[in-house]
C-alpha cells in the first residue's frame, strides 16, 4: 500500500469537524485498522465521507478505494458528499469534476462487478442471470413442487421460508442442522428433505446459469480463496471502508478481512448499540470483535456528540442501553436546548393507547408541528392495528412503511422476465413467466417449454397461440440481436407487453405509469446486463404501492416498524407497546443474544426523536378468542428494558405499570402477554 502524501494544513471543512470526528478522519491507515463507533445522530455519514475525501486529497487513487455500503442510495450519497467536500476544500480546480469512485457500492453490487470479470474462474458464463428475491423464491418453489414436497402429508415449509433458511445458512456459514436447531427448531425434523431441496435448488440455478443474491457473496468468497484471483482482487485496493459495520454478517466480515488480513487500510464505521438485523444473519459480535481481528489491534474512535436529540432524550436513551452486558461504552451528549424529559405513559388498553397517540399528534399539529415531522414506531406491523383504525376514524392521514415495493409487482416482474430471458436463454424461470402471458398457451405447454432445448421457432404451440407466440419470438429475436440498442430495447419490450398489460389488469393505466420508471432507470445504465443487475441488487422503490389516493392530505403521519425507521429522525416520536411480549417480543426471549437485540431495538426507536419522545405502556390486551381462560383480556407488564431505576429519566403519566422480566414477576391474573402471543 503506497504511503499517503504529507498532510496539508487543516482546511475549512476539516475545522468543521469535532475533535473525535477529526481523529477518525485523519487516522493514518498504515498505523492500524480503524473502527469508528458512531453513536446515533453523531454524524456518521459526514465523518465517513470526510475520511474518503481526506484519503483522496492526500494522494490515494480513487480507483483503489473500495467503499462498501448497504444500499445503492447510501453509496450515491457518499459519492456526492465526497465530491462536495473536495470542491469545498479547493482540492479540485473549478473546471475539474469530482473524482468518480468506481468501487463505491453495496456488498452485492461490488461482488457482481468482480464476478463479471472473474466468472470463468468459477465455471460461469459472462451472461449469467441474477435472480432477485422474488425470482429465487419462485425457482425454489418450482423445485419444491417437482420433488413432491408441496403434496407431502406432513406440513412442509413454504418456499419463502425455505429461501430464508438458505439465505441465513449462506450468510452465517452455519451447517444446516445447527441452523435449524438454533433458529428454526420446529423444522428440525425436515432436515433431510430441506437439504435435498436446497441441493436441487442449487442444481437448477447452475443449469440456468443463474445466481441469487446470496450466491454473489459466496462467489466472491470463492474468488478470494482462489490462488490466482484472491491475491489479485486484494491487490486492487489500498483502502477498504465499510459503512454500518454492525450490520455485516459473517460472510461479509470474512470477505473484508480476507481483503486486508492485518486490517491495515480498513475503516469500519458503525454502532454496536444499533445492531438490530439478526434476522438477516448480522451479528453484533462482528463489531465487538473487530479490533482484535486486526494486527495490530484496530484503533477505536468514539463519536459521542449527538447533533439530533435534546439532552433529556439522550439521558434516557443512554440509561436504557447502559444496561446491556457487553458494548462499547459511550455516553451521547448534545448542545441542543432542553425540551423536557421524555414521557412514559401508562394507559388502560390498546384503545386508550390509540386515542392518546391521536390526541397527542393532533395537539402537536395545532402547535405548528406538521404531521410528517411526527412518527409512531412499533416492533411489529400488527401492533399498529388499533391505531390505524383510530386514525381512519378521525380522518388523520398516515403512511405506513412496509409492504410491496413496485418492482415486486406483477407487471414490473413481467417486463424484467422478458429482458432476463433475452439476456440468458437458459433462464427457465423467466421463460416460464413469459410463456404464461401468451394467450392460448396453457400451463402444460409452458411446462414443456422448460424442457425444450432447441430454437424457439421449433417449439410447437396450439393454433390459438400461433400469432401471439410469433410476436413473442420476434421481440426476443430483436432483443438478442441488439438491433435497437440500449435503452431503446426496453421500449421494444414495453411495446410487446402493453397489450398483455391491458388485457390482464383493470388498472393498466396506473401500472403503465410504473413501467415508465423503468425507462428512467434504464437511461442511467450502460447496457441491458447492467440494468438487470441494478434492478436485482437494489431496485428503486415507489409508485403503485405508495399513497396515491387523491383524498390523501399532502401532510401525513408516519407509521413505521422500528427496523424500517433506522437511519431516520422526526421531531416527535411515539413508541407503541413498550411491554414485555411486544418489546421484547415473546419469540426473542429464547436466548440472551436475541434479548439484547430487542434492547437495541428500543434504543434505536428512542434515538429517532429530536425534541419529543413518548413511550406507551398499555396494561390490558383484549382477547376475542380466549374463551378457555374465562376472561376477555390479559395484563401486560412494562418492558424489562425500562426498570424502576430508570423512571427518573422520564416524565411518568398514568398509573405506573410494573416492569417485566424480573424474577418472580407475574401478571395480576397469572396470565402474561407472552402466553397470549404464544397462543396466537
Amino acid at each position: 500500500m503506497p504511503r499517503l502524501a504529507t498532510p496539508a494544513a487543516p482546511t475549512e471543512a476539516a475545522v468543521a469537524l469535532n475533535p473525535a470526528q477529526r481523529a477518525a478522519v485523519e487516522h493514518d491507515p498504515q498505523a492500524s485498522g480503524l473502527l469508528v463507533i458512531a453513536g446515533a445522530g453523531a454524524g456518521k455519514t459526514a465523518t465517513l465521507a470526510a475520511r474518503v475525501a481526506w484519503l483522496l486529497r492526500h494522494g490515494s487513487d480513487p480507483q483503489r478505494v473500495l467503499l462498501l455500503t448497504f444500499s445503492r442510495r447510501a453509496a450515491a450519497e457518499m459519492t456526492r458528499r465526497v465530491g462536495r467536500l473536495l470542491a469545498a476544500e479547493r482540492a479540485l480546480p473549478p473546471h475539474v469534476p469530482a473524482p468518480r469512485l468506481p468501487w463505491c457500492g453495496t456488498f452485492h453490487a461490488v461482488a457482481a462487478a468482480l464476478l463479471r470479470a472473474e466468472a470463468p474462474r468459477l465455471g460461469l458464463p459472462h451472461g449469467f442471470t441474477l435472480l432477485d428475491r422474488g425470482d429465487a423464491e419462485d425457482l425454489l418453489g418450482l423445485e419444491r413442487a417437482r420433488m413432491g414436497l408441496s403434496e407431502s402429508r406432513r406440513r412442509f415449509p413454504l418456499p419463502a421460508t425455505c429461501l430464508a433458511i438458505h439465505s441465513r445458512q449462506v450468510n452465517t456459514q452455519q451447517p444446516l442442522d445447527a441452523l435449524l436447531h438454533g433458529q428454526y427448531p420446529w423444522l428440525a425434523d425436515h432436515h433431510v428433505a430441506l437439504a435435498a431441496l436446497l441441493e436441487a435448488y442449487g442444481a437448477a440455478k447452475r443449469s440456468q446459469h443463474a445466481l441469487d443474491l446470496d450466491d454473489l457473496l459466496l462467489a466472491w468468497w470463492a474468488l478470494m480463496r482462489h490462488p490466482a484471483s484472491g491475491p489479485a482482487i486484494a491487490a486492487r485496493f489500498d483502502h477498504v471502508l465499510v459503512d454500518e459495520w454492525q450490520d455485516v454478517n459473517r460472510l461479509q466480515a470474512d470477505l473484508v478481512h480476507a481483503l486486508r488480513p492485518d486490517g491495515l487500510g480498513v475503516t469500519a464505521v458503525g454502532d454496536d448499540a444499533q445492531a438490530i438485523y439478526g434476522f438477516r444473519g448480522a451479528a453484533v459480535e462482528h463489531i465487538l470483535r473487530f479490533p482484535e481481528r486486526c494486527t495490530p489491534p484496530a484503533r477505536v474512535v468514539l463519536l459521542e456528540q449527538n447533533y439530533r436529540s435534546t439532552p433529556p432524550l439522550l439521558a434516557a436513551s443512554n440509561a436504557v442501553i447502559a444496561l446491556a452486558p457487553e458494548r462499547f461504552a459511550k455516553t451521547l451528549w448534545s448542545e441542543r436546548p432542553d425540551h423536557g424529559r421524555p414521557r412514559l405513559v401508562t394507559v388502560a388498553d390498546e384503545a386508550a393507547q390509540a386515542s392518546g397517540v391521536a390526541d397527542a399528534v393532533l395537539a402537536a399539529r395545532e402547535q405548528g408541528l406538521l404531521l410528517r415531522r411526527q412518527a409512531v414506531l412499533f416492533r411489529s406491523g400488527s401492533h399498529a392495528a388499533a391505531l390505524e383504525l383510530e386514525l381512519l376514524r378521525r380522518g388523520i392521514p398516515f403512511v405506513k412503511y412496509g409492504g410491496l415495493r413496485f418492482f415486486e409487482s406483477a407487471h414490473v416482474k413481467d417486463v424484467l422476465a422478458l429482458l432476463r430471458w433475452a439476456q440468458n436463454p437458459a433462464a427457465a424461470l423467466a421463460a416460464w413467466r413469459i410463456a404464461k402471458l401468451v394467450p392460448g398457451l396453457g400451463p402444460a405447454h409452458a411446462r414443456r417449454l422448460l424442457d425444450h432445448a432447441g430454437p424457439l421457432d421449433a417449439f410447437r404451440v396450439p393454433a390459438a397461440a400461433a400469432a401471439p407466440w410469433r410476436a413473442l419470438r420476434d421481440v426476443l429475436d430483436g432483443l438478442r440481436t441488439g438491433r435497437s440498442g440500449w435503452p431503446h430495447e426496453l421500449h421494444d419490450a414495453l411495446a410487446w407487453y402493453r397489450p398483455h398489460l391491458e388485457r390482464l389488469h383493470a388498472d393498466a393505466h396506473l401500472r403503465w405509469a410504473d413501467l415508465q420508471q423503468l425507462v428512467q432507470v434504464a437511461a442511467a445504465q450502460p447496457d441491458r446486463e447492467a440494468f438487470l443487475a441494478a434492478m436485482a441488487l437494489d431496485p428503486p422503490a415507489a409508485s403503485s404501492d405508495e399513497a396515491r389516493d387523491p383524498l390523501l392530505d399532502e401532510d401525513h403521519l408516519v407509521l413505521s416498524t422500528i427496523h424500517s425507521a433506522k437511519g431516520q429522525e422526526w421531531n416527535a416520536v411515539h413508541v407503541l407497546h413498550v411491554v414485555d411480549g411486544c418489546l421484547p417480543a415473546d419469540m426473542a426471549t429464547r436466548s440472551p443474544a436475541e434479548l439484547e437485540e430487542e434492547r437495541r431495538l428500543l434504543y434505536v426507536a428512542m434515538t429517532r426523536a429530536r425534541d419529543a419522545l413518548t413511550l406507551w405502556v398499555p396494561q390490558r390486551f383484549h382477547v376475542t378468542q380466549q374463551r378457555a381462560l374465562g376472561d376477555r383480556h390479559v395484563y401486560a407488564l412494562r418492558s424489562r428494558f425500562v426498570p424502576d431505576a430508570l423512571l427518573p429519566c422520564f416524565e411518568v403519566a398514568g398509573a405506573t405499570a410494573p416492569a417485566g422480566g424480573l424474577p418472580g414477576a407475574a401478571a395480576p391474573q397469572g396470565i402474561d402477554l407472552m402466553a397470549l402471543l404464544r397462543g396466537a
